[in-house]
């Protein structure tokens, strides 16, 4: 692979790790914080610990990343031979994540050039995965930002949660929707629209709101090229079946992955979360 542009997301892109070495793609941590304990997502905390925390009721926050940690990241790749570096982040509405980057970003020694993706999760590894590619074929810091932006434009995120509990108290939606989602006894889909949660349709059970998610996942991939993922927390069952059922209905699937959401997302959604993400080629 060119070493000449260097590829950094961060934690929540939830890109397996054979997947990143392969790739050369670096990612920094974000933090959960449970009771008055720090941890860095991937590395000191798994998602069954944040499962069993959340369980428990525990008080689970997490954080960005400081800007010096950035820093600290991009002297790294500069050292290692980059002269340019692609840093491409979650949603700036979730996370202070984006303006840390770009904070380091302005002491970097060599150009970076930090994207907001409004994406989460494989939606963001996605992104990555783009800008990674074109590096490897030679191209430049701008064909692998742009090629990283347009992904970003196609790509869909859908999501069943149990409740909308979690997403209320990390303020990742609305207090009005989560008390409609909760009085009138409803499982919620939910999208990523403009980088924001976004109650998309209410389903009276979970089997329907699970059914429901597979339409949508098929209809919004239709018959191109297109790589999927299924995210879950404490759910593998779920996401097992929900996989092989688009598996079967996808013949343009190219690449689908089955992981669990780390700890900085399933503090948001809690255990139940079952997403798909449609990313056309």
């Amino acid at each position: 692979m060119s070493r000449h542009v260097a590829i950094v997301t961060d934690s929540t892109a939830y890109l397996p790790p054979q997947t990143m070495e392969r790739h050369a793609i670096t990612a920094v941590p974000l933090t959960v914080v449970i009771g008055d304990q720090a941890l860095e997502e991937g590395t000191e905390i798994s998602a069954r610990s944040l499962a069993e925390a959340l369980q428990r009721r525990r008080s689970v926050t997490t954080s960005r990343p400081a800007p010096e940690v950035f820093a600290e990241t991009y002297r790294a790749l500069a050292d290692a031979g980059a002269d340019g570096i692609v840093s491409l982040h979650l949603s700036g509405e979730f996370s202070g994540t984006y303006d840390a980057a770009v904070l380091a970003a302005k002491g970097a020694p060599v150009p970076v050039r930090v994207v907001d993706t409004r994406m989460v999760g494989m939606a963001l590894g996605f992104c990555a995965l783009a800008a990674a590619e074109v590096v490897e074929a030679g191209g430049s810091l701008d064909e692998a930002v742009a090629a990283a932006e347009k992904r970003a434009a196609s790509t869909s995120a859908f999501f069943y949660v149990d409740t909308l509990d979690y997403l209320r108290r990390g303020g990742r939606i609305g207090a009005a929707q989560a008390l409609l989602g909760s009085a009138l006894a409803v499982k919620p889909l939910l999208e990523l629209d403009g980088g924001r949660i976004e109650l998309r349709e209410k389903v009276r059970t979970a089997s329907k709101a699970i059914a429901r998610l597979e339409e949508i996942a098929v209809e919004r991939a239709g018959a191109g090229p297109v790589d999927v993922a299924v995210h879950h927390l404490a759910a593998p069952e779920r996401a097992a079946v929900l996989a092989e059922r688009l598996r079967d209905r996808l013949p343009g699937v190219e690449d689908l992955q089955v992981t669990e959401v780390g700890a900085v997302i399933g503090a948001h959604t809690g255990p139940g979360l079952l997403a798909v993400v449609v990313s056309p080629r």
